[in-house]
């Protein structure tokens, strides 16, 4: 019995981790290891006001013109305003950030109007998510359990009972096949987003929507998961996997040029290269469908090579093994999908629909994003949810254990399928990529949805016939994850933000969310 069950590791679960009271017992449960998240991957860095030129006023402001007019200017405000205090946290429990002298090194990337980038180099994410694994690891009132996946929630409709709370949850041991029962007075999803849904993608393999389609099947809203963003500047290169180019390279004058060295943002957009990611994204998709291109090419040669090499270390390094030296070649990218904007509807405190259930950083819908998150506020909503949850938990009294039922596998068998499991996971990918991509219209959404609801009837038979295994729980969520994808594509009669659509070009007058509500 645990009286707080975290379900990821990534920054916003160590965030909240280390804000939780050492007299609270904390599981910390992770696919694989602690350090496999989206969080260690962010190159960025962590969007705040502390520039003597910036103010919160200007935060906010570029943050409700990124999110396109959907954002909630109350959770804007909240993020923005808690974010000198959330990076004073992290300096404390040791974040290495990159100095400029005295003060730390500020740095700007697309959408925002001021330097207010806190990094490490090129690789914050790792930088502070060592930092704080290291901090949650000498926690003895933490147990991390590596290697082990969420099934599902254990909730009172499962136990046969009325309410809405949930207990815990079903986890997969992969090591050993056995499955667990973990109950918990609290249980937090933070399993990061659904990138894997998509054939290209920067995230990492344990991004399958796990959280997302948990909450879902507890009858918690979901909402805004039309908008997925896809990062512009992802390496084109046949041995570099999920790797992307930071947003900062286009920050410190890194240029978009096609194969004959032509610029074509300023075609697209007045701020060119610093244009948000919604709009550098479409610039090269149409740039290359134009033009039959597979890639286009980001150049930061101008610059001396002493700076590339001190500002964007691992991306130099990272290119050099591949064959291409950053100081002197043009790097070839191509867009992937990167961030889900949409996820589990939420509360200030990071409280979900169900009971005792809470879901923080990209797993939840906050309502920062709006139609489009601004550069470097995801990993800022993630420090600043996590402490907000952790001091909402603390407050509360924990509830009276209960007795659990064990994960019942009497009636299932061993499936000896992968190949089949695995043909359906690319078919998803390569459907969602062509159907649910940067542009949409209508017919390609109804093919996708065609497509899923085959799907859905197969991983249903599978799942109620045969053992558990992680690719089967992965499989199970990401179908479903990106049927909710699909569904609030098909609902928004608009483009806006990182929706695109052939079919209805303008913007509706009124700007609304789209939730959908299960059941």
């Amino acid at each position: 019995m645990y009286d707080v069950l975290i379900i990821g590791s990534g920054l916003a679960a160590a965030s909240l981790a280390l804000s939780l009271p050492e007299s609270m017992r904390v599981g910390l449960v992770t696919k694989k290891t602690a350090a496999d998240s989206s969080s260690a991957w962010a190159q960025g860095g962590i969007a705040a006001v502390l520039g003597e030129d910036d103010s919160f006023d200007a935060h906010v402001e570029d943050t409700l013109v990124a999110g396109a007019g959907l954002c909630d200017e109350a959770a804007v405000r909240f993020v923005v305003e808690s974010g000198p205090d959330a990076v004073r946290w992290l300096m404390q429990q040791g974040a290495p950030f990159d100095r400029d002298g005295a003060d730390y090194h500020l740095t700007r990337e697309g959408g925002h109007s001021h330097r207010r980038i806190l990094h490490k180099a090129d690789a914050t994410g790792r930088a502070v998510q060592e930092t704080l694994l290291a901090r949650v690891a000498a926690r003895p009132n933490v147990t991390l359990l590596t290697q082990h996946i969420a099934i599902d929630l254990i909730t009172d409709r499962r136990l046969g009972r009325e309410g809405r709370a949930v207990h815990g949850a079903y986890v997969l041991d992969t090591a050993s096949g056995r499955v667990r029962t973990l109950a918990a007075g609290f249980t937090v999803l933070a399993t990061g987003g659904a990138g894997k849904a998509f054939l290209y993608t920067t995230n990492p393999d344990t991004a399958t929507g796990d959280g997302i389609a948990m909450a879902w099947r507890a009858g918690c809203r979901v909402a805004n998961m039309e908008f997925i963003q896809f990062h512009p500047t992802c390496l084109y290169h046949p041995h570099a996997k999920s790797f992307l180019i930071t947003e900062a390279m286009r920050g410190e004058g890194a240029l978009l040029r096609l194969p004959d060295g032509s610029r074509f943002m300023p075609e697209h957009d007045e701020r060119a290269e610093l244009a948000p990611r919604d709009v550098v994204a479409r610039a090269i998709d149409f740039e290359m469908k134009r033009r039959g291109l597979d890639c286009v090419y980001l150049d930061i040669t101008h610059k001396p090579a002493k700076f590339i090499i001190s500002h964007f270390p691992t991306i130099h390094a990272r290119c050099l093994g591949l064959g291409i030296d950053i100081t002197r070649e043009w790097i070839p990218i191509a867009p992937a999908a990167h961030y889900t904007c949409g996820g589990v509807v939420v509360d200030r405190a990071g409280r979900a629909d169900a009971e005792r259930l809470y879901a923080i950083g990209e797993t939840s819908c906050t309502g920062l994003h709006g139609a489009n998150r601004l550069a470097s506020n995801s990993l800022l909503e993630c420090v600043v949810y996590g402490r907000a949850a952790a001091a909402d938990i603390a407050a509360r009294a924990l509830p009276a254990a209960l007795t659990l039922p064990d994960w019942d596998e009497s009636r299932v068998t061993d499936a000896d399928e992968e190949i089949v499991i695995a043909h359906n996971w690319h078919e998803l990918r390569r459907f969602m990529w062509d159907y649910v991509g940067i542009v949409r219209t209508t017919k390609r959404l109804e093919r996708a949805a065609h497509r899923l609801a085959l799907l859905n009837d197969e991983i249903f038979e599978y799942y109620s016939n045969f053992r558990v295994s992680n690719d089967l729980i992965e499989l199970r969520n990401l179908v479903l994850t990106a049927e909710l994808i699909v569904r609030c594509a098909r609902a928004r009669r608009e483009s806006r933000g990182l929706h695109a659509s052939r079919d209805f070009l303008g913007l509706l007058a009124q700007a609304r969310d789209t939730v959908l509500l299960p059941g």
